[in-house]
Protein backbone atom coordinates (compact mmCIF):
# COMPACT_ATOMS: atom_id res chain seq x y z
CA UNK A 1 0.00 0.00 0.00
CA UNK A 2 1.32 3.34 -1.30
CA UNK A 3 1.48 6.46 1.72
CA UNK A 4 3.39 8.70 -0.51
CA UNK A 5 3.12 9.30 -4.69
CA UNK A 6 5.47 11.73 -6.04
CA UNK A 7 5.42 12.68 -9.78
CA UNK A 8 7.51 14.46 -11.45
CA UNK A 9 7.68 17.04 -8.86
CA UNK A 10 9.77 20.29 -9.27
CA UNK A 11 10.53 22.92 -6.38
CA UNK A 12 12.30 26.12 -7.75
CA UNK A 13 13.66 29.39 -5.88
CA UNK A 14 15.05 32.31 -6.99
CA UNK A 15 17.82 34.01 -5.71
CA UNK A 16 18.43 37.63 -6.80
CA UNK A 17 18.54 36.41 -10.52
CA UNK A 18 19.41 32.82 -10.20
CA UNK A 19 17.19 30.41 -10.45
CA UNK A 20 17.80 27.51 -7.97
CA UNK A 21 16.00 23.84 -8.57
CA UNK A 22 15.97 22.48 -5.19
CA UNK A 23 14.16 19.55 -6.17
CA UNK A 24 14.51 18.72 -10.06
CA UNK A 25 11.96 16.21 -11.52
CA UNK A 26 11.64 13.56 -8.36
CA UNK A 27 9.12 10.53 -9.18
CA UNK A 28 9.34 8.27 -6.27
CA UNK A 29 6.82 6.31 -3.93
CA UNK A 30 6.58 4.98 -0.55
CA UNK A 31 4.72 2.08 0.66
CA UNK A 32 3.37 1.79 4.35
CA UNK A 33 6.44 0.06 6.73
CA UNK A 34 8.79 1.67 4.48
CA UNK A 35 12.12 2.67 6.91
CA UNK A 36 13.95 4.46 4.32
CA UNK A 37 16.70 7.62 4.22
CA UNK A 38 17.50 10.43 1.73
CA UNK A 39 20.88 11.13 1.84
CA UNK A 40 23.10 13.71 -0.70
CA UNK A 41 25.50 16.33 -0.36
CA UNK A 42 24.13 19.56 1.32
CA UNK A 43 22.69 21.43 -1.22
CA UNK A 44 21.24 18.11 -3.07
CA UNK A 45 17.29 18.66 -2.07
CA UNK A 46 17.20 16.58 0.88
CA UNK A 47 15.13 19.02 3.41
CA UNK A 48 12.86 21.05 0.43
CA UNK A 49 11.76 17.26 -0.61
CA UNK A 50 10.99 16.46 3.14
CA UNK A 51 9.25 19.47 3.51
CA UNK A 52 7.05 19.47 0.22
CA UNK A 53 6.28 15.71 1.67
CA UNK A 54 5.07 17.08 4.36
CA UNK A 55 3.12 19.84 3.22
CA UNK A 56 4.88 22.28 4.95
CA UNK A 57 6.11 24.11 1.21
CA UNK A 58 4.04 23.70 -1.99
CA UNK A 59 5.74 22.47 -5.51
CA UNK A 60 6.63 24.67 -8.17
CA UNK A 61 5.15 21.86 -10.69
CA UNK A 62 4.31 18.31 -10.14
CA UNK A 63 1.92 16.45 -8.00
CA UNK A 64 2.41 14.93 -4.42
CA UNK A 65 -0.23 12.63 -3.48
CA UNK A 66 -0.35 11.41 1.22
CA UNK A 67 -2.96 9.24 2.36
CA UNK A 68 -5.31 9.52 -0.21
CA UNK A 69 -4.71 13.47 -0.57
CA UNK A 70 -3.50 15.59 -3.42
CA UNK A 71 -1.82 18.40 -1.33
CA UNK A 72 -2.08 20.99 -4.03
CA UNK A 73 -5.85 20.34 -4.01
CA UNK A 74 -6.30 21.18 -0.29
CA UNK A 75 -6.75 24.48 1.23
CA UNK A 76 -4.46 26.09 4.13
CA UNK A 77 -6.94 25.01 7.16
CA UNK A 78 -6.73 21.49 5.22
CA UNK A 79 -3.29 21.09 4.82
CA UNK A 80 -2.97 21.86 8.91
CA UNK A 81 -5.70 19.48 9.55
CA UNK A 82 -3.64 16.69 7.17
CA UNK A 83 -0.55 16.96 8.80
CA UNK A 84 -2.41 16.74 12.19
CA UNK A 85 -3.69 13.44 11.44
CA UNK A 86 -1.18 11.99 9.06
CA UNK A 87 2.53 13.06 9.30
CA UNK A 88 4.93 13.08 12.30
CA UNK A 89 7.76 15.51 12.38
CA UNK A 90 10.54 14.83 13.54
CA UNK A 91 13.04 17.77 13.54
CA UNK A 92 17.27 18.05 13.98
CA UNK A 93 16.18 21.08 16.69
CA UNK A 94 13.98 19.13 18.49
CA UNK A 95 11.02 22.14 18.83
CA UNK A 96 9.61 21.34 22.22
CA UNK A 97 7.91 23.53 24.22
CA UNK A 98 9.71 24.58 26.99
CA UNK A 99 6.38 25.50 29.27
CA UNK A 100 5.42 22.07 28.96
CA UNK A 101 6.65 19.00 30.60
CA UNK A 102 8.02 15.56 28.62
CA UNK A 103 4.42 14.46 29.33
CA UNK A 104 2.43 17.40 27.80
CA UNK A 105 4.49 17.94 24.81
CA UNK A 106 3.97 14.28 24.08
CA UNK A 107 0.25 14.44 24.60
CA UNK A 108 0.08 18.14 22.79
CA UNK A 109 -1.12 17.43 19.60
CA UNK A 110 -3.62 14.64 20.87
CA UNK A 111 -5.54 17.36 23.20
CA UNK A 112 -5.44 19.57 19.93
CA UNK A 113 -7.36 16.39 17.97
CA UNK A 114 -9.46 16.43 21.31
CA UNK A 115 -8.47 12.76 21.93
CA UNK A 116 -10.22 12.11 25.86
CA UNK A 117 -8.20 12.65 28.30
CA UNK A 118 -7.46 8.69 29.81
CA UNK A 119 -7.03 7.66 26.28
CA UNK A 120 -4.20 10.39 25.79
CA UNK A 121 -2.54 9.86 29.30
CA UNK A 122 -2.40 6.17 28.64
CA UNK A 123 -1.09 6.34 25.24
CA UNK A 124 1.30 9.46 26.77
CA UNK A 125 3.05 7.05 29.21
CA UNK A 126 3.02 4.35 26.63
CA UNK A 127 5.19 5.95 24.61
CA UNK A 128 7.49 7.13 27.09
CA UNK A 129 8.23 4.17 28.48
CA UNK A 130 8.60 2.90 24.91
CA UNK A 131 11.35 5.61 24.93
CA UNK A 132 12.89 5.29 28.08
CA UNK A 133 11.67 8.16 30.08
CA UNK A 134 8.95 7.58 32.16
CA UNK A 135 10.93 8.53 35.37
CA UNK A 136 11.18 12.69 33.63
CA UNK A 137 7.29 12.71 32.73
CA UNK A 138 7.40 15.62 35.01
CA UNK A 139 10.97 17.09 33.50
CA UNK A 140 11.27 20.19 31.06
CA UNK A 141 13.03 20.45 28.36
CA UNK A 142 15.68 22.29 29.95
CA UNK A 143 16.44 19.67 32.27
CA UNK A 144 16.73 16.89 29.87
CA UNK A 145 19.70 15.95 27.42
CA UNK A 146 19.87 16.70 24.01
CA UNK A 147 19.49 12.90 23.52
CA UNK A 148 16.24 13.03 25.95
CA UNK A 149 14.89 16.23 24.44
CA UNK A 150 14.76 13.77 21.08
CA UNK A 151 13.60 10.66 22.23
CA UNK A 152 10.50 12.95 23.60
CA UNK A 153 10.26 14.73 20.04
CA UNK A 154 10.16 11.44 18.63
CA UNK A 155 7.41 9.90 21.58
CA UNK A 156 5.38 13.36 20.20
CA UNK A 157 5.66 12.33 16.78
CA UNK A 158 4.33 9.23 17.16
CA UNK A 159 1.66 9.88 20.05
CA UNK A 160 -1.49 10.75 17.37
CA UNK A 161 -0.37 7.19 15.72
CA UNK A 162 0.43 9.44 12.12
CA UNK A 163 0.58 7.24 8.87
CA UNK A 164 4.07 8.02 8.49
CA UNK A 165 7.21 9.84 10.21
CA UNK A 166 9.01 12.59 8.58
CA UNK A 167 12.54 12.63 10.39
CA UNK A 168 14.86 15.48 8.87
CA UNK A 169 18.80 14.92 10.69
CA UNK A 170 17.28 13.53 13.61
CA UNK A 171 20.53 12.16 15.37
CA UNK A 172 22.79 15.32 13.93
CA UNK A 173 23.21 16.75 17.45
CA UNK A 174 23.25 13.14 19.77
CA UNK A 175 26.45 11.43 20.46
CA UNK A 176 26.66 8.00 19.60
CA UNK A 177 25.11 5.79 22.53
CA UNK A 178 21.82 8.14 22.09
CA UNK A 179 21.54 8.31 18.52
CA UNK A 180 21.73 4.69 18.68
CA UNK A 181 19.18 4.34 21.18
CA UNK A 182 16.71 6.52 18.98
CA UNK A 183 17.31 4.88 16.52
CA UNK A 184 16.87 1.33 18.23
CA UNK A 185 13.03 2.84 19.26
CA UNK A 186 12.49 3.87 15.65
CA UNK A 187 12.87 0.49 14.27
CA UNK A 188 10.80 -0.88 16.89
CA UNK A 189 7.96 1.48 16.05
CA UNK A 190 8.34 0.92 12.60
CA UNK A 191 8.43 -3.12 13.21
CA UNK A 192 5.53 -3.31 15.67
CA UNK A 193 2.96 -0.29 14.82
CA UNK A 194 4.25 -0.65 10.78
CA UNK A 195 4.76 2.90 11.23
CA UNK A 196 6.36 4.47 7.94
CA UNK A 197 9.70 6.30 8.26
CA UNK A 198 11.30 8.55 6.01
CA UNK A 199 14.44 9.98 6.79
CA UNK A 200 16.90 13.00 5.66
CA UNK A 201 20.22 12.66 6.77
CA UNK A 202 24.07 12.61 6.39
CA UNK A 203 24.49 10.16 9.04
CA UNK A 204 26.13 7.13 8.39
CA UNK A 205 24.24 5.24 11.74
CA UNK A 206 21.02 6.41 10.18
CA UNK A 207 21.76 4.81 6.38
CA UNK A 208 23.31 1.36 7.77
CA UNK A 209 19.53 0.86 9.38
CA UNK A 210 17.90 1.69 6.51
CA UNK A 211 16.50 -0.74 4.55
CA UNK A 212 16.04 1.35 1.18
CA UNK A 213 18.66 4.65 0.57
CA UNK A 214 17.43 7.44 -1.97
CA UNK A 215 20.39 9.68 -2.32
CA UNK A 216 19.55 12.94 -4.42
CA UNK A 217 22.72 14.93 -6.56
CA UNK A 218 20.93 18.45 -7.33
CA UNK A 219 17.78 18.02 -6.83
CA UNK A 220 17.63 14.83 -8.71
CA UNK A 221 17.31 11.22 -8.05
CA UNK A 222 20.22 9.29 -8.95
CA UNK A 223 19.75 6.22 -7.24
CA UNK A 224 17.13 4.31 -5.23
CA UNK A 225 18.06 1.06 -3.44
CA UNK A 226 16.68 -1.60 -1.15
CA UNK A 227 18.93 -3.30 1.15
CA UNK A 228 18.99 -6.03 3.22
CA UNK A 229 18.69 -5.04 6.26
CA UNK A 230 15.86 -6.54 8.71
CA UNK A 231 14.54 -4.19 11.09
Amino acid sequence: MKVVEINDVFKTYHDTAVEVKAVNGVTLSFDKGDFAVIVGPSGSGKTTLLNLIGGLDQPTAGEIIVAGHRLSELKPSELIDFRMEHVGFVFQSYNLIPVLTASENVGFIMSLQKWPKEKRMARTGELLEAVGLSERHNSRPSQLSGGQQQRVAVARALAPRPQFILADEPTANLDTKSAETLLDIMEKLNREEEMTFIFSTHDVRVMKRARRVITLEDGKVVSDERTNHNS
